[in-house]
């Protein structure tokens, strides 16, 4: 009997794959039982059905490792719970490594394990070759085992889960597919299904490699496009150990699993090919669909498999599998509610690794949908790291060759892409070419990550240890604080703010108090309904109820949406990210060269620290303001682009006398944790207070508005801070032994208290730096005298506790 599908409820989503039904059991579990899920055709039908269904516990970060190992204990709870197998096989996972910098990521990785209590194994060669004989050791320096990983069946967990659904009251709909997506005064409004319509409140798109083509229909960006995929499944293999790990052979770009007597080998190559790339675009009908062999293509591989693991060179092939698998820009997934219709949520762009994610994006996404908002650092999933020009077909369809081959290749630090470059320049971009920049991609833009000397190449030598651009951030960093530098800033996020509310609005959404004066910088954060910080900027008053708001680069749509979110309806907040160049001049010079560029009076008497103005440098109108992320003394210059060229080559000819040196992000970052400022997506995010942070300066209770996260910062504020931040340097280092980074285990004596946030080299101090939270009861007072380590690559350092920002150490600049 066939099910009447209602004519309305509170969610709508779309797509059963295993991230659909994930979702819909999820929302259904939290309380929201008015669920509708709608399949186009079959449950799996998509690319859940023919992925190999590898499950791993540990991922880059906290939140992604929590999102793993919550899918994996939901798996075997549901597997009681409703009484059907997700064919799970826990057999382990074995990472191996043939050349020395995958040997230091996989060390690495086995260290961060443990902040998250995920167990890793370190196996020396001689280990792997005994443990797991059908390995060849030739050229292996050594592996991790996870030995609680493994794989699961793909559709027997997307059916456990669409049972698990169902029990909690959602509908699941097979060959219903979705004609249109209804919206009404820029929120979701309905969906027309098989000609008819059904009211609801939200949706979630979980639609995989159709959700970029989808979202285009209704004005959505999902940048996502699918490539072709590749693996094989061989005949049966006599004498097949049946207790076999899943092997990933990063270097070779290859994995292996036992499959039911059999192997599958599967490749992430380092150029993918896109799918459908006659039409652009994947068939509706495309349903448990397959391309024809390419062996060519696979060849390669296929014989690196073989060398790796001798049993296949007799193996017969029973399947050769090619089909699509959607990949993102950056090789990570797409959560949360899109920037541009409200109540349209997306779970998709799961690059491989869904039936391994999708208990726990599911449950992120009911939580988002729900409460509005996520308590977690999740911005590398937030579909709103993206802006609309990524989703272009030119863009997408690049970047995916190179984003495939990103899962098993080197995951350097500071690694750039090769693909779909020079979207965004600025108009000084040829001199900055000549000026010998390495140039990396902030907010969309070509920045300067730091500038080549003497007869060195502008390029990145990726490395675990000493890094090539060290002697240029030296040079940079040391000018700067004896000199000037001159650093890009224009991929800065800037938005306007303007009208009779526009103050009382900011003080609702920020926690300091804004100041509605003219040429008043008012630094501050903006907070969810939790405490957690959303954004970190800085509010400038142009004119009486007329705002600049700056923040972070990357967090250009987010900050946007956040601050719209809350926006009253009569106020429209304008981007003008691209209207302006922003240079910013900083050191002790930079007042005299202020000088020689414009009449105007830059004394410390006139203009002062956090205040800004207009100002006239060869007859051009400049917004200037006196502040710095690297420190004082300083200037920020907001010029139309227009003229920014000029400017630009202004500053570089009279600069000449004061020394000026331009210089590059990563000189900035290093200067910022020199003067003990937080930078967030790092150091802050929704998972910190401003109490734990140490930035309960950027409060006022005093002001007579009841900001956004008000109430919890005062329940927060009476009670012992679960964590706090704190500054520390390693004793007796070089720079590059050992590299920080983020995300290493604090010690105290020989117990883990907590992970560090950020980390560079200061040449100007001659200490490796590091920012990290440690647990509560481990007060700075209480450790200051005791042992302290950082731990990299499975060995501990000694720290110092730095109770100060090292610049501190020196006399504040007037």
């Amino acid at each position: 009997m066939k099910k009447n599908i209602p004519q309305s409820c509170k969610v709508v989503v779309i797509g059963g794959g295993v991230i659909g039904c994930s979702c819909a059991y999820h929302i259904a579990k939290f309380g929201w039982k008015d669920v509708v899920l709608l399949e186009r055709d079959q449950l799996t039908s998509g690319t859940t059905w023919h992925a190999a269904g590898l499950v791993s516990q540990l991922g880059p970060s906290a939140a992604i490792t929590k999102i793993r190992k919550y899918t994996l204990d939901l798996y075997k709870e549901l597997e009681k719970k409703v009484d059907h197998s997700a064919g799970l096989k826990l057999n382990g996972a074995l990472s191996i490594a043939e050349n020395p910098g995958r040997w230091q990521e996989l060390k690495r990785q086995a260290t961060t394990a443990q902040l998250y209590d995920v167990n890793v194994q370190i196996l020396e060669k001689n280990q792997i070759k005994k443990d797991f004989p059908i390995i060849n050791e030739k050229n292996i320096l050594g592996g991790i085992l996870m030995p609680g990983d493994g794989a699961a069946d793909p559709v027997g967990v997307t059916n456990l889960l669409a049972k698990a659904a169902r029990l909690e009251g959602a509908k699941i709909f097979e060959q219903s597919p979705v004609e249109k997506i209804l919206t009404k005064n820029g929120r979701i409004a309905g969906v027309i299904v098989n000609g008819q319509e059904i009211e609801c409140e939200y949706i979630v798109l979980a639609t995989g490699m159709w959700s970029r083509q989808i979202g285009e229909q209704s004005g959505v960006s999902i940048p996502l496009y699918p490539a072709e995929h590749f693996y094989i499944i061989t005949e049966p293999i006599e004498n097949l150990p049946k207790i076999l790990p899943t092997i990933r052979d990063f270097d070779n770009s290859l994995y292996i699993k036992e499959d039911a007597g059999k192997l599958l080998v599967g490749i992430f190559e380092g150029k993918s090919i896109p799918a459908f790339q006659k039409t652009n675009k994947v068939p509706d009908d495309f349903s448990f669909g397959e391309f024809p062999e390419n062996f060519e293509h696979f060849e390669p591989y296929l014989e690196a498999a073989v060398k790796r693991f001798p049993i296949l060179e007799t193996a017969g092939i029973r399947k050769f599998f090619a089909g699509p698998e959607s990949f993102t820009p950056d090789t990570n997934t797409l959560l949360g509610e899109v920037p541009e219709i409200k109540n349209f949520f997306v779970c998709a762009g799961l690059n491989s690794i869904g039936i391994g994610s999708g208990g726990g994006v599911g449950k992120v996404t009911a939580e988002w949908l729900m409460n509005g908002h996520i308590n977690e650092d999740i911005f590398n999933y937030d579909i709103k790291r993206f802006q609309k020009f990524h989703s272009r077909l030119d863009f997408i369809k690049n970047r995916i060759t190179e984003t495939l081959g990103d899962l098993y290749g080197m995951h350097w630090p500071f690694k750039q892409h090769t693909t779909s470059r020079n979207v965004m320049t600025t108009p000084y971009h040829e001199e900055l070419t000549r000026a010998r920049a390495c140039f990396g991609v902030s907010g969309g833009y070509e920045r300067p990550m730091w500038f080549a000397q003497d007869d060195k190449k502008p390029e990145y030598e990726y490395s675990y240890n000493f890094q090539n651009w060290y002697p240029s951030v030296e040079f940079e960093t040391k000018n700067t604080t004896k000199n000037v530098g001159l650093f890009d800033l224009t991929p800065f996020s800037k938005f306007e703010l303007k009208g009779e509310n526009a103050h009382e609005e900011l003080q609702k959404l920020c926690t300091a108090n804004i100041k509605n004066e003219v040429g008043k910088c008012t630094y501050t954060q903006m907070l969810n309904s939790d405490g957690g910080i959303e954004t970190d900027l800085t509010v400038v008053c142009l004119e009486k109820n007329y705002f600049r708001i700056i923040s972070s680069a990357a967090t250009r749509e987010r900050d946007k949406f956040h601050i719209n979110k809350h926006l009253s309806n009569n106020l429209i907040l304008k981007d003008v990210t691209d209207d302006y160049c922003v240079l910013g001049l900083f050191g002790p010079n930079s007042r005299l060269l202020m000088q020689d560029l414009s009449k105007d009076d830059f004394s410390n008497e006139n203009f002062k620290f956090a205040t800004s103005k207009y100002i006239f440098i060869d007859n051009i109108k400049i917004w200037a303001q006196r502040l710095s992320y690297v420190g004082e003394l300083g200037y920020e210059l907001y010029i139309n682009v227009s003229e920014a060229k000029k400017i630009y080559n202004l500053i570089i000819e009279r600069g000449s006398k004061y020394k000026i040196s331009n210089c590059g992000m990563h000189s900035m970052d290093t200067m910022r944790m020199e003067s003990g400022f937080l930078h967030w997506g790092h150091d802050i995010s929704p998972e910190e207070n401003q109490y734990q942070a140490g930035l309960n300066f950027a409060i006022s209770y005093k002001k007579n508005v009841e900001f956004i996260g008000r109430d919890a910062l005062l329940k927060i504020k009476d009670n012992k801070p679960t964590k706090h931040l704190v500054m520390l340097s390693l004793k007796n280092s070089k720079p590059g032994e050992p590299l920080l980074l983020h995300d290493e285990p604090i010690y105290l004596e020989d117990k883990i208290i907590g992970r560090t946030t950020s980390g560079n080299y200061s040449f100007n101090y001659k200490k490796n730096m590091s920012f990290g939270y440690i647990n509560s009861g481990n007060s700075i007072n209480e450790i200051v005298n005791k042992k302290i380590f950082i731990e990299v690559e499975k060995k501990k350092y000694p720290v110092n506790l730095e109770m100060k920002p090292l610049k501190d150490k020196n006399t504040k600049l007037a």
